[in-house]
């Protein structure tokens, strides 16, 4: 609009919680509307009008009771947001009697009013605001231009206004009082010796623009936010609807994903300007449904590792704008572009048919099982998602919205991802042996759960103190077959104490919102897993080039939490007459993590294998040995856990020689129970009957 308009409606919000600086940034609900006409060609003011607005909560603050006087008993009645939208607008029509040639604009004190009030609140409730709503005079900005020597603008306010032009104050009540100062303020700007001419009013977009962004492209660090916690099914769409009123540049609205490219429920969002990227951060923990969303300040560079791309193929593929991408995700390897075409069928055109598919591969040329497919209109995208988990082929495909930005960041993903083939024998030892301590030492710990984007200054952060008891090169990030993070890594300490006492204050400490669990482990367990071996719940699983015949087999808790003496279980060397060649003896542990003084008692399992020979009296020597060395480490493990009760080995020993062992099966269980400190049993511990 570069013509002055015929009126000015002056508009004035009230909501159920902040006024002033701080209006809409607690997302509480519009309850009052003010408004007034000005006739800008013949200079006269109309009368003041008001509607009450019901909001959904009835609630007041304080600060709002005290400031404005409104009754909340009065609200209940009240009509609701649409209604009193209408009710403003047949006012404003009536009152102006528009015609032909007619025109009208809004005026508001600040950007508030229109931009974090009405837009944002109608949104949230669907509601169509009129066409008005979309540009609108903000009368300091204009009062700066017809007074450059007054106070900066996020100084001034209807006071500061009505003072400089030495004009009187309306004495009334809150919202009423701004409305009459506002229409003797235009009227004197309009005037002499000011002549002011209020044109180029400021614009709210109609709808978001999806876009491209280069690499090389210039984009102002204050421009940028980070918004975080969105629902992992939101599109740039939700993330425009939330940022309602505030102008995102076009192509604005890019969603990050985690190293698996799935999102990770953080978006990039720039727009036009640094006031509206403030404006911004005041929505900072407002609502996105039932989520609420974090809003932090970020810089160009985030986003262009984000959303900008060089790619050719990209460019070309977006380059028919207002266009609604879809994601398609579990393709066969196999599948083509007639099939998917024939998949979505007649009711959801692509866009440009075989033109409107871009299909996603490794560098090698390989797919990758994703694509992205172009429609016209969003009647034809929602036609589209409905087919998600359909079969195409023998396989489910999973459909979700998709961006701009999530397109360039699959195919810089994928086209710089490292390939890594399967791990084939030999296999070299991945860590130089001077690096390696003795493997019956742990001093390393192991960190699992970590998150995707983790780097080595991440972890560093995360261990704080111990961070300086790392040996060099001693941080080994897990990676998986295709090359991407596992979410483990292993730290080689420069000693076993430090390795327990990390693996003891870290553990469970949050990085990047997730919990890690810190275990400590000895370097022969660290090698196996970087050499290709698993390390998890059920057990430790050798890499293919380690795979023995009947091997030992221990698990995680056994290793993290049991003296070292149990770390190491040996094949017990008996006489062959009693033993069948090549029987192997293992240990298997049942454990738990430590509990504190308050909590209940934990229950250890020892279980023994059975054994064939043909005679039982040496085989129960033989198993009395090896109970020998098993109360050798119970005792170890007794000094360590602080425990007074356990038995001594030679009482354990007397308990083997007696008739009650010799008669007792081949296969026995041992029960040792580990109570609370001062409620130990007699003995320290407690032997079950023979097994059945």
């Amino acid at each position: 609009m570069t013509a002055s308009p015929d009126y000015l409606v002056v508009l004035f919000g009230i909501t159920a919680g902040a006024t002033g600086a701080k209006l809409g940034s607690d997302e509480k609900e519009l309850i009052l509307l003010l408004w007034k006409v000005v006739d800008l060609a013949n200079e006269k003011v109309g009368q003041l009008h008001e509607v009450l607005v019901r909001p959904d909560q009835l609630e007041l603050t304080e600060d709002c009771k005290e400031e404005t006087k409104i009754d909340a008993d009065s609200l209940p009645s009240a009509p609701q947001l649409d209604q009193a939208l209408r009710q403003f607008n047949q006012s404003v029509s009536n009152e102006l009697n528009i015609g032909v040639g007619t025109s009208f604009c809004l005026c508001t004190d600040g950007q508030l009013h229109v931009r974090q009030i009405l837009h944002p609140e109608a949104s949230k409730k669907n509601v169509l605001l009129p066409e008005c709503f979309y540009s609108f005079f903000d009368l300091r900005k204009e009062f700066k231009k017809c007074c450059p020597g007054s106070p900066d603008i996020d100084k001034l306010d209807v006071a500061a206004m009505t003072e400089c032009l030495n004009l009187e104050k309306t004495v009334s009540r809150y919202g009423a009082s701004q409305v009459e100062d506002m229409g003797n303020i235009i009227l004197a700007m309009i005037s002499e010796p000011y002549n002011h001419r209020f044109s180029d009013p400021e614009r709210v977009n109609y709808k978001f623009e999806s876009g491209t962004c280069s690499k090389m492209e210039l984009i102002d660090d204050n421009t940028v936010v980070r918004a975080r916690g969105l629902p992992w099914q939101s599109s740039d769409q939700d993330i425009a609807r939330f940022f309602k009123g505030l102008n995102i540049a076009k192509g604005g609205a890019a969603l990050c994903l985690n190293a698996q490219g799935r999102r990770n429920g953080e978006a990039l969002v720039r727009f036009v300007s640094e006031e509206h990227r403030d404006l911004a951060l005041q929505r900072h923990k407002h609502h996105m449904g039932s989520r609420y969303i974090e809003v932090y300040k970020a810089t160009g560079e985030d986003f262009l590792k984000i959303a900008g791309g060089t790619s050719n193929e990209v460019a070309q593929f977006l380059s028919k704008e207002n266009q609604v991408i879809v994601r398609m995700r579990g393709l066969p390897f196999t599948a083509t572009a007639d099939e998917v075409v024939a998949f979505f069928g007649q009711h959801c055109p692509i866009t440009g048919g075989k033109e409107g598919i871009l299909f996603v591969t490794y560098p090698d040329g390989r797919p990758t099982g994703d694509a992205f497919v172009l429609f016209a209109c969003e009647e034809y995208a929602q036609n589209a998602l409905r087919k998600h988990k359909d079969l195409l082929g023998k396989r489910y495909i999973e459909l979700f919205r998709s961006t701009a930005a999530e397109v360039q960041q699959v195919l810089n993903r994928f086209s710089s991802a490292p390939l890594i083939p399967l791990p084939t024998p030999p296999i070299i030892p991945v860590l130089p042996q001077q690096f390696v301590p003795p493997t019956n030492i742990r001093d390393c710990i192991r960190l699992r759960g970590l998150p995707y984007a983790a780097t080595i200054e991440d972890i560093l952060d995360f261990l704080g103190e111990f961070s300086t008891d790392i040996r060099t090169h001693g941080v080994h990030m897990v990676l998986n077959h295709q090359g991407r993070p596992s979410g483990d890594a292993f730290i080689q300490m420069k000693s076993a104490d430090r390795a327990f006492m990390a693996a003891q204050k870290c553990h469970k400490k949050t990085m990047k919102d997730r919990y890690v669990e810190v275990f400590q482990c000895s370097a022969e367990e660290m090698n196996f897993v970087l050499m290709g071996g698993t390390l998890n719940r059920n057990g430790l699983s050798p890499p293919p080039c380690k795979l023995p015949s009947p091997a030992a087999v221990i698990p995680t808790e056994a290793a993290i939490y049991q003296p070292s003496v149990l770390l190491n279980p040996r094949a017990l060397q008996p006489s062959t007459a009693y033993y069948p060649a090549g029987t192997q003896l293992f240990m298997n542990y049942t454990a738990y993590y430590p509990r504190k003084k308050n909590r209940e008692e934990t229950m250890l399992i020892v279980s023994w294998p059975s054994f064939e020979a043909p005679q039982v009296r040496p085989i129960v020597l033989a198993t009395s040995l090896q109970l020998l060395i098993l109360a050798v480490s119970l005792h170890s493990l007794a000094r360590w856990s602080e425990c007074r009760a356990w038995p001594t080995i030679l009482e354990l020993r007397k308990f083997l020689t007696s008739s009650k062992v010799t008669s007792m099966q081949p296969r026995m269980d041992l029960y040792t129970q580990m109570t609370r400190p001062g409620l130990y049993p007699k003995n320290g511990f407690v032997f079950k009957g023979p097994s059945s």
